[in-house]
């Protein structure tokens, strides 16, 4: 099966963000959780759980809760569970009414239902009888109730996550962050506080996208947090998505050839940075002298009963996992920079000393932060980079500028961006202001560059070069926004001078937050534009609008900077004065479509 790396070379950037809606195929959408009675009531004791619950998805940007059905007996819990595809995970407590968990666990796999199901306990004195028994194994995982409803937050991606990793690692190398840990308390605990991290740093994220479909699809591409019990188990996801990893969070006291081993955590740390040197590794113990061997490895180490073991945890994902800004030091940990996005990393590489740059590239932690961030094809790129391979700093320095350059190029291609005067690329950009339509001109413009960019036609004939002009488009929004605020539209719609009509849209005032947007625009443009009108109903395939509504042409070429935006709205405001020109009031009246249904966007394009 292919690897994300070589279905990225081979169909290039502008594919990227559709196959990222292709990740996290599998979701938890319906939940089965069988309880008895006094077991639902420890739930939600206090008349909130499902509330709580929908308001931390919410709150971490998840757009999609799962329905919870509820059973309190296990014989209507198998009767429910054996339906093929009514369940995607089921969650009990031990003892459901009529049946004890494990008996309803082994009818339920009995019909060969494939149905992850995952045991609840409410107790430590139950958990324990459970694992005397040795009846934990019969469950997918097992977790422990303890008062935090995250839990089933935790519960709910540990599952989707077991699902997901293989088809989203082969697809666009999603990351995976490995959790060992036995104690069925602690990971309880632990693991939504982990998520939770996860989550906020992936919501902050997203607003790096390029457009809001881009925006929300970062969410799929969050690292993976496979949770593993025993050495094998981890070692096993670790050599088959050893390419992907993370980072490895780890006990350091779990089985490890079906007997526990007081040093299992070393030797997996060592193991991971014998494959892979650069791969974090956090080891945790309550026996503090345990520090001393894991700094010898290379890993970090946290206290178990550190009293500010979450904030240590936190500082640490942020520092080693890429979370955060990218904080330029020096060998020494001297701060000299700091970097929140592509665009402030590349201008901060222009300026760090050369000690900084040296020292960040030995550690590969561009690499690492670029990952975290989502940014896979970029760090796969720059991963095999060393200082060894340049004769001089300037050498590396001058290839991580081109690479992010290219890479933030290559994000525009082919894509309708939101309108950012700090990455619009004034050569081959096609960006909106505004929200609403497009129109009907600018969605084919748009159409046609998707087209020439998706299969490599731009440079395709020798001699000849195939693009769209770089172009802005003021959504329809924008319009509807101008001739609200100005009262323009019963006036406009009754008028039968055109004359009349143009000389009120010029007196109009233009949005003033708009007015800021253009006149950036306009100190990246000093060539001639043509304004275009862009309205819904234009270029439509069966009832074409074509050379109904004005297009204005500007020289764009005064040395005052004012003049030249005073000229770009005044021909805005002709372009949206043409909407209610008798011509087109004439040939609406031959259409099905009424004048108030046409809402104009306006193209402003590069003429050439």
């Amino acid at each position: 099966m292919k690897q994300f790396d070589e279905y990225e070379f081979e169909h290039g950037q502008s594919t990227r963000f559709q196959r990222f809606q292709d990740l996290m195929p599998f979701r938890v959408r319906e939940i089965l959780l069988v309880s008895s009675l006094y077991d639902s009531f420890i739930l939600s004791e206090d008349g909130s759980f499902y509330e709580s619950l929908l308001s931390e998805y919410l709150g971490l940007g998840l757009t999609h809760m799962p329905q919870i059905t509820r059973v309190s007996n296990g014989s209507e819990a198998v009767a429910l569970a054996t339906k093929p595809n009514q369940f995607d995970l089921i969650i009990t407590s031990l003892r459901a009414g009529d049946m004890h968990a494990r008996e309803l666990t082994r009818r339920i796999k009995r019909v060969g239902s494939d149905t992850p199901v995952v045991l609840l306990t409410y107790d430590n004195r139950e958990l324990n009888e459970l694992v005397d028994s040795g009846g934990v194994t019969e469950f997918d995982k097992v977790f422990i109730w303890q008062g935090d409803f995250r839990v089933f937050l935790a519960i709910i991606k540990f599952v989707e996550d077991r699902k997901n990793i293989e088809p989203d690692t082969q697809l666009v190398g999603v990351q995976t962050i490995i959790l060992i840990e036995d104690n069925v308390k602690f990971y309880s605990s632990y693991l939504p506080l982990i998520y939770t991290a996860v989550l906020e740093h992936t919501t902050e994220l997203i607003s790096e996208g390029v457009n809001p479909a881009h925006r929300l699809l970062r969410m799929r591409a969050r690292p993976k947090i496979i949770l593993c019990s025993t050495y094998e188990e981890a070692w096993e996801y670790f050599e088959k998505y050893h390419s992907s990893i993370l980072g490895v969070i780890s006990d350091i006291e779990f089985p490890r050839n079906g007997v526990l081993d007081k040093k299992a955590g070393f030797a997996f740390a060592r193991q991971v940075k014998k494959s892979h040197a650069d791969i974090a590794v956090l080891l945790q113990s309550r026996d503090v002298s345990a520090k001393v061997e894991a700094e010898a490895i290379g890993a970090q180490f946290l206290q178990k009963g550190s009293a500010v073991l979450l904030h240590e945890l936190r500082r640490f994902m942020v520092h080693h996992f890429g979370f955060g800004d990218f904080i330029f030091r020096l060998r020494d940990g001297t701060v000299v920079g700091r970097a929140s996005d592509l665009r402030s990393l590349e201008d901060q590489i222009y300026v760090v000393p050369d000690e900084s740059l040296e020292y960040h590239g030995e550690r590969n932690d561009f690499s690492i932060w670029l990952k975290a961030r989502t940014e896979f094809l970029l760090a796969h790129k720059l991963r095999p980079v060393r200082l060894s391979d340049f004769n001089s700093t300037a050498g590396l320095r001058e290839h991580l500028i081109s690479r992010l350059r290219e890479h933030r190029r290559e994000q525009h291609r082919g894509s309708i961006i939101d309108y950012d005067p700090d990455t619009f690329d004034e050569s081959r950009s096609f960006a909106r202001v505004g929200s609403g339509s497009l129109g009907g001109k600018a969605r084919g413009l748009g159409f046609a560059n998707s087209l020439i960019n998706a299969y490599g036609l731009e440079n395709r004939f020798k001699g000849v070069r195939i693009s769209v002009p770089p172009s802005v488009i003021l959504g329809a929004d924008v319009y509807d926004q101008f001739v609200e605020e100005n009262g323009l539209f019963d006036f406009a719609a009754r008028s039968e001078d055109d004359d009349e009509i143009t000389e009120r849209f010029l007196e109009a005032q233009f949005p003033d937050m708009y007015v800021d947007v253009l006149n950036s625009f306009l100190y990246t443009f000093r060539e001639p534009l043509s304004v275009r009108s862009s309205g819904l109903l234009e270029d439509s395939q069966f009832m074409p609008f074509a050379g109904i509504y004005d297009t204005v042409m500007i020289p764009n070429n005064h040395h005052d900077q004012e003049v030249r935006l005073q000229d770009l709205i005044e021909a805005i405001k002709r372009v949206y004065a043409s909407t209610f020109f008798q011509p087109v009031k004439r040939y609406l009246k031959s259409t099905p479509y009424r004048l108030e249904e046409e809402k104009m966007a306006v193209v402003i394009q590069k003429l050439v």
